[in-house]
C-alpha cells in the first residue's frame, strides 16, 4: 500500500518513488473501525467508506473539536474541563434511527424486635500492547490494535488458553467409559439436541435480530446446560495436561455458529428480554443476549448516518476495575476512557480521541442514554466478577487528566437516569446490612434458625404488622431411615478429596465418569440423580462432592410477601447451579393414597417438568430409585418457605449417599438460572396424579408467562 503527499496519483508503471511508501500492514488489519448502517457489522463485510479515527493533533473534520489537553505546549497548565459542544448535525437536537432489522422458632411478640479460580493474565494484541484480562479473561479494555468486532466468531478448538494451546487445536473432546477407557465425546450431537429440546433449531431472523424475555431465558440456559457438560469433559481431558481451557468461550461460539443469539441488532437504550438488575457470570453471555457485543472491549458503539458520513454513538460500557472508574456512587460513575496501558517495554502512550471515547464523546453532545454494566467482584471464593446491568444512563460531562502512569486519559462522568429499579444501589444496600452500618427495614430476627445454620437467615416484614410464620422447630436437614441397596457401597479412598478424571473414584464412577459439581461448587451435570460421598467414603468434609453436605452457602432471608404468605429470598447472588439448600423436615408415608392435610409438603410422585428435556443418562439407575414425601410443617428448614411458580427460578435433585449396605436419599434445590440479590426464589410444586381430580388444587399467583393458573 502506497502513502503519498499532494494529490497521492501514482506514478508511472516500474518507477515507484520507495520514499513515499510511509507503513505497510498485512491487509486484514486495514478495515473499518465502524459498523454498517444497515446493523451490525464484521470483518468479512467491511462498509465502503470507513469511519476514518482523528489523531489528538488533528486534522480535525467537521464537528469535531480539538482536545486541548493534548494539544497544549510544554510546561502550560492542564486542567480537566468539559468538551466544548459541537453546533454540527451530531447536536443534541438530532435523532437517533431505530435499531434495524431457633432451634425451635416461635412467633415474636409485639415487643420482639432485631443481617476454580481463574488467574490474571496478560495477552499481547498484534499491536504487541498488553491487555488486561479481566478475571473472567476477558478484557474491558480497547487498548488494543485489532479492529472493532461487533461479533465472535472462531473455530470452538481455537478458544484454549495456555502456551501449548496450539498444539492441541483440533484434538477431540473426550469422556471416560465405565471400563476405564476414553472415547469420543460427540459434542454437535449433544447441541443439537438441546436446540431441538428448547425449540431453538430453527431459529429465525425475528428472534435473532430482536428477542424477549422467553428467548433471552431460553438462550441463556441452553448456554449453561452447554457449558457445563464442556466444563466436566474438560476437567477430565486436562486433568494430566495442565491446560486452562475456555468451555464459556466454547459454548458462545458453538451456539453463534448455529445462529442461536438475539438482539443481534444494534440499539440504543434497553435490550428486549433483558431486565435492569439481570446478572451475568461471563462476558460471552452479554454477548449473546446483545447487551453487549464485544466481548473483550469495554465500550460498544455504532455507526449513525447523519449526513453523507457516520458518525460514532455509544451503545454500552462495561465498568469492572479494568481503569480507575469512580462507580462507588450509586447513580453516579466516572468513566475512564478506552487506551493508554503501559506496554511490556515500558512505554506508555496517551489515549486518543478515536474509536470507543470518540463514541463516548458523540453522545455526551448527543444525549443518547447509554447502558451501563458493572463488574462486581465474586465474592464467593474466586477472582471472578459478576456482571451487573444497572440500567440507562446519560453522559453529563468529559474531561482529560493524567493518571499515575502521567498519561492523558478521558474521563466522562454518567448519571443514572431516575425512575429505573434499583440494580447496583440495591448491592451497595446489602453490603450495609451485611456489615452492620445500615438496619434492615422491617427485620423481625437477625436468624431465626438460632445458629443451626453456618450462615444466618434474616426474618422480614416490610408489607404488614405480622410478627411471624406458625410455629416450627428448625432442623438443617432431613430426618430420614435410610433405603436398603442391593449393590453394597464401599465409599472412595480419595484422600485429598474426589478430584475429576479419577478412573479409580467409585463415586465419580456412579456418576457416568464425571463429577456432578465443579470446582466452585457449581451443579454441572445432567443426570437426573446425583451421587455424593456417603459415610464411609475417606474424602475430607470440603470435598466438592460433598456440596449438599455442607450447609447454606448464601445469605438467605424469610420475607412476607404481599399475597402469597412467607416467602424466600437471597441477599447474595447465585450462580446458575448454584445449590440453595436442601428440603428438611420428616419423612412421611400415606399407603391409603389419602390427602394429606400439610401446606409443608414435597412430594417426588408428583409430575414435574424437568429441566434439561436432555438428559445425559439414560440407564433407569439413574432414575428416582424410589418415592418420597417430606413434610416441613414442625421440623423443618427454610425450603419450607419457598413458594411455587409455574415459571421457577430453582429446581430440586435427587442426591444418594450410599454407605455399606444402605442409601440415604435428600432432595437438593438449585439455581435454574443466575438469580440476582432479592429476587424471590420459588421451585414448581409439580402436578398431582389425574385420579386426584381437583382435590387440593389452589389458585396461583405467580403471574409468569407460562401460569397454569393453579398449583397444589
Amino acid at each position: 500500500m502506497e502513502h503519498g503527499t499532494g494529490s497521492g496519483s501514482n506514478g508511472p508503471s516500474g518507477s515507484i518513488d520507495k520514499s513515499r511508501v510511509l507503513d505497510v500492514r498485512p491487509l486484514r488489519t486495514l478495515v473499518p473501525v465502524f459498523p454498517n448502517p444497515a446493523g451490525m457489522s464484521s470483518v468479512s463485510t467491511p462498509q465502503p467508506t470507513p469511519f476514518v479515527c482523528v489523531p489528538p493533533s488533528g486534522p480535525f473534520p467537521t464537528g469535531v473539536q480539538p482536545f486541548y489537553p493534548f494539544m497544549a505546549p510544554n510546561g502550560t497548565q492542564q486542567t480537566p474541563h468539559s468538551f466544548q459542544n459541537d453546533p454540527g448535525n451530531f447536536g443534541p437536537g438530532g435523532s437517533i434511527p431505530a435499531p434495524v432489522p431457633l432451634n425451635s422458632f416461635r412467633t415474636p411478640t409485639s415487643h420482639e424486635n432485631g443481617g476454580s479460580s481463574r488467574s490474571k493474565r496478560a495477552s499481547k494484541t498484534r499491536a504487541s500492547r498488553p491487555v488486561i484480562i479481566d478475571d473472567d479473561e476477558y478484557s474491558d479494555s480497547q487498548n488494543q490494535s485489532d479492529q472493532y468486532v461487533s461479533g465472535f466468531s472462531m473455530h470452538v478448538t481455537d478458544a484454549e488458553v495456555g502456551s501449548s494451546s496450539r498444539k492441541r487445536r483440533g484434538r477431540p473432546l473426550k469422556r471416560r467409559a465405565e471400563n476405564g477407557n476414553e472415547v469420543e465425546y460427540d459434542v454437535e450431537s449433544l447441541l443439537n439436541r438441546f436446540l431441538t429440546s428448547f425449540k431453538l433449531k430453527e431459529f429465525d431472523e425475528f428472534r435473532r435480530s430482536s428477542g424477549d424475555r422467553e428467548t433471552t431465558s431460553t438462550i441463556l440456559l441452553v448456554y449453561d446446560l452447554l457449558r457445563k457438560k464442556l466444563t466436566q469433559l474438560e476437567e477430565a481431558n486436562s486433568l494430566n495436561i495442565g491446560i486452562a481451557r475456555r468451555p464459556d468461550l466454547k459454548a458462545g461460539t458453538l451456539l453463534m455458529k448455529k445462529g442461536v443469539r438475539t438482539n443481534s441488532s444494534k440499539r440504543i437504550g434497553h435490550v428486549p428480554g433483558v431486565e435492569v438488575g439481570d446478572i451475568f457470570f461471563f462476558r460471552m453471555e452479554l454477548c449473546i443476549v446483545g447487551l453487549h457485543a464485544p466481548t473483550m472491549a469495554g465500550i460498544d458503539y455504532m455507526g449513525v448516518k447523519i449526513t453523507m458520513d457516520e458518525e460514532p454513538v455509544a451503545l454500552s460500557i462495561v465498568s469492572s476495575g479494568g481503569y480507575d472508574d469512580d462507580g462507588e456512587a450509586g447513580d453516579v460513575l466516572v468513566y475512564s476512557g478506552q487506551g493508554g496501558v503501559q506496554r511490556r517495554d515500558g512505554q506508555m502512550f496517551d489515549q486518543k480521541l478515536e474509536r470507543g471515547n470518540l463514541a463516548l464523546e458523540k453522545s455526551l453532545h448527543r444525549a443518547n442514554d447509554v447502558r451501563v454494566i458493572r463488574g462486581l467482584k465474586d465474592l464467593n471464593g474466586t477472582t471472578g466478577k459478576i456482571y451487573v446491568y444497572d440500567g440507562l444512563y446519560k453522559i453529563q460531562e468529559s474531561w482529560a487528566e493524567k493518571n499515575k502512569s502521567e498519561c492523558n486519559v478521558f474521563k466522562y462522568k454518567l448519571v443514572r437516569i431516575p425512575g429505573q429499579p434499583q440494580a447496583f444501589s440495591l448491592w451497595k444496600s446489602i453490603q450495609q446490612w451485611k456489615d452492620g452500618t445500615a438496619a434492615r427495614e422491617g427485620l423481625i430476627l437477625p436468624d431465626l434458625t438460632s445458629g443451626a445454620e453456618s450462615l444466618p437467615v434474616s426474618l422480614v416484614n416490610d408489607v404488614d404488622n405480622e410478627k411471624g410464620p406458625a410455629h416450627f422447630t428448625y432442623v438443617s436437614t432431613l430426618k430420614s431411615k435410610p433405603f436398603p441397596t442391593s449393590k453394597p457401597s464401599l465409599g472412595c479412598q480419595c484422600m485429598g478429596g474426589c478430584q475429576p478424571g479419577d478412573s479409580s473414584c467409585s463415586c465419580t464412577q456412579s456418576n457416568d465418569g464425571f463429577l456432578p459439581y465443579s470446582s466452585l461448587g457449581v451443579l454441572i451435570s445432567n443426570n437426573s440423580l446425583i451421587h455424593e460421598c456417603g459415610l464411609t467414603c475417606v474424602c475430607p468434609p470440603n470435598c466438592r462432592n460433598r456440596i449438599s453436605q455442607t450447609g447454606l452457602r448464601v445469605r438467605l432471608e424469610v420475607f412476607k410477601t404481599k399475597d402469597r404468605g412467607w416467602g424466600l429470598r437471597s441477599w447474595d447472588p447465585i450462580r446458575a447451579g448454584g445449590f440453595i439448600c436442601e428440603y428438611a423436615g420428616e419423612v412421611i408415608k400415606d399407603d391409603l393414597g389419602n390427602e394429606i392435610d400439610d401446606d409443608y409438603i414435597f412430594d417426588s410422585t408428583r409430575s414435574y417438568e424437568p429441566l434439561e428435556a436432555v438428559s445425559e443418562d439414560s440407564s433407569d439407575s439413574n432414575k428416582l430409585p424410589f418415592p418420597i414425601v417430606i413434610s416441613a410443617k414442625n421440623n423443618g428448614n427454610v425450603a419450607r418457605f419457598m413458594n411455587h411458580s409455574c415459571l421457577p427460578n430453582v429446581h430440586w435433585k435427587p442426591v444418594l449417599r450410599e454407605s455399606n449396605n444402605e442409601t440415604y436419599l435428600h432432595i437438593a434445590f438449585f439455581a435454574i438460572r443466575h438469580i440476582p440479590p432479592m429476587q424471590e426464589l420459588t421451585f414448581d410444586y409439580g402436578v398431582v396424579a389425574s385420579e386426584k381430580g381437583d382435590q387440593g388444587k389452589k389458585k396461583c399467583l405467580c403471574e409468569s408467562v407460562k401460569c397454569r393458573g393453579f398449583f397444589y
